[in-house]
């Protein structure tokens, strides 16, 4: 686990009354592996997980899709817009590696615009020190 970034009990979407809250009012985004509903409100971004028998029969399954969607949402917690994420698994996401179940809820949340916009197309970071002709004769 890295250091400092952590997955606390406050961050996590746990009762049945705000999951039914969460899915009466939020926006939904989705892809073939995956659907999030987001529903914007003060405070840290929270995660919950949805992943149902109809995507894996086996506990082993839906435990490895539910580890990895949890890690990725750790990482990006930071950068997440404030709100309560609950992620539904489809049954696409059995099928799929952890590579591609981070890239698909990576595409999902970009899409939902949760995640800030990647910068400008380029290479090279904006240079914060103005370019200034060099003098002649130096």
């Amino acid at each position: 686990m890295t250091a400092g970034v952590r997955y606390p009990r406050h961050v996590r979407v746990r009762a049945r009354a705000d999951f039914d809250r969460i899915f009466a009012s939020a926006t939904r985004t989705a892809s073939p592996m995956l659907a999030v509903h987001l529903l914007s409100e003060e405070g840290p971004a929270r995660l919950g997980l949805a992943v149902s028998r109809k995507v894996d029969k086996r506990a082993v399954g839906r435990n490895r899709i539910k580890r990895t969607l949890r890690d990725a949402f750790r990482l990006l917690q930071p950068q997440l817009a404030p709100g309560s994420y609950v992620v539904v698994a489809r049954p696409a996401a059995a099928q799929a590696d952890n590579a591609a179940l981070r890239a698909a809820f990576l595409t999902v949340l970009k899409r939902a615009r949760a995640l800030p916009p990647s910068s400008a197309a380029g290479t090279m970071p904006a240079s914060p020190i103005p370019s200034t002709p060099a003098s002649p004769g130096a």
